[in-house]
């Protein structure tokens, strides 16, 4: 399949900004998300915030906590809505117990980064991640000024 094709096929949902700044990226994973049907209409309507997530990887199984997904106002009102409900997350064994094992030591973390539409089914990416220092977080925020200043200064001189 075609870059294109997959880049069509490939619709992100939700981003979380801040994992980028928080957090150095050790390695990605991508997982299936368990929904109800009214969490997979509001998503596609977009109502959803990734802010306050992580994931929590207990008996080897990984759950979403801390994701807001917003009823939609056609909801049915018979069924029982929980909007910060935890969802669980579709790994395989391997990827579980890698998890599970980084987690466990110190310092490390597991966070949600994204999610997104792959064809017809709604992925979630996560990371192991490890949380900056505040002088970390000031260095990149340097870097990110002077990148930005650099290019506006090219362009000038242009």
């Amino acid at each position: 399949m075609s870059k294109q094709k997959v880049k069509r096929l490939t619709k992100t949902i939700a981003l979380n900004k801040k994992s980028k700044r928080d957090y150095f990226i050790k390695k990605k994973y991508e997982a299936g998300i368990a929904l109800l049907g009214w969490e997979v209409k509001s998503l596609r309507a977009g109502k959803i915030s990734l802010s306050e997530s992580y994931v929590h990887v207990r008996n080897y199984e990984a759950w979403l906590i801390g994701t807001l997904v917003t009823p939609l106002a056609t909801t049915c009102t018979t069924s029982i809505i929980e909007p910060g409900r935890e969802r669980k997350l579709l790994l395989n064994r391997n990827e579980l117990s890698d998890l599970q094992a980084q987690v466990d030591q110190k310092g490390f973390t597991c966070i949600c980064i994204a999610i997104y539409w792959k064809r017809h089914v709604v992925k979630c990416e996560i990371a192991l991640a490890k949380g900056k220092a505040l002088h970390d977080k000031r260095f990149d925020d340097k870097k990110r000024d002077w990148e930005i200043q650099k290019q506006r200064l090219l362009r000038t001189s242009n």
